[in-house]
């Protein structure tokens, strides 16, 4: 399973860069707005930082803005994946934009039905949010499950990104639902990498150690 971070933070990107895990970054339009300043500098200083796939989001509604839109943010970097909402005007930009070599992902996906127009369309990814289906009472990791069969029978190339993560547990969940990637916030990150029994056995080795009075150095 591939990690995306979902992050426009760039001291966050390279961290997580640091230690493998960043094969790529969700960015939309409320994690730049927190970074402040020029959105097209942030994506750009991202996309320096990471060799894989940095989504950057469309603001238009219409197919012709959102493909207008979709090439210009392409020209940022090479590694630019366009992200375009689950729309009729999405997926005829989805059309357009796939046509001309350009990466897209199908974001605010929340039916298994959804996820197969986007597929049709020629989306790189297609991004069902899991946490925001829970919030409604529904199972999100259904979604997930049931694209992932319904990709598996046929001969789709789109690749399932899971987003709305909100805990460790979602991550593991992901995967055994068949996503092929994971969107985390850094936190949800952070979370991943620490467990109390960890804790406790470090502490343990390093004790008993400093009985010996030898240094490794």
């Amino acid at each position: 399973m591939k990690f995306f971070l979902d992050s426009a933070d760039v001291n966050e990107i390279r961290e997580a860069a640091s230690f493998g895990i960043a094969d790529g970054v969700t960015t939309n339009p409320t994690l730049l707005a927190k970074q402040g300043g020029d959105p097209f500098r942030v994506l750009e200083a991202i996309a320096r930082e990471i060799e894989g796939p940095v989504n950057a989001e469309v603001i238009g509604e219409g197919r012709d803005t959102i493909v207008r839109e979709g090439r210009k943010l392409r020209e940022i970097a090479p590694n630019i994946c366009v992200k375009i909402p689950m729309t009729k005007e999405g997926l005829r930009a989805v059309r357009v934009l796939s046509g001309e070599g350009i990466d897209t992902t199908v974001t605010l996906v929340f039916s298994s039905s959804q996820a197969l127009l986007a597929a049709k369309a020629g989306a790189t990814y297609v991004c069902p949010f899991v946490g925001r289906l829970d919030d409604i009472g529904q199972v999100g990791m259904d979604v997930i499950r049931e694209i992932a069969a319904i990709y598996q029978a046929h001969p789709i190339r789109t690749e399932i990104l899971a987003a709305s993560i909100r805990s460790p547990l979602h991550v593991v969940e992901a995967a055994l639902a068949g996503a092929h990637i994971a969107t985390v916030p850094f936190g949800v990150v952070e979370q991943m990498l620490r467990h109390p029994l960890t804790d406790i056995g470090i502490e343990k080795f390093l004790a008993d150690w400093k009985k010996l009075g030898v240094s490794i150095e």
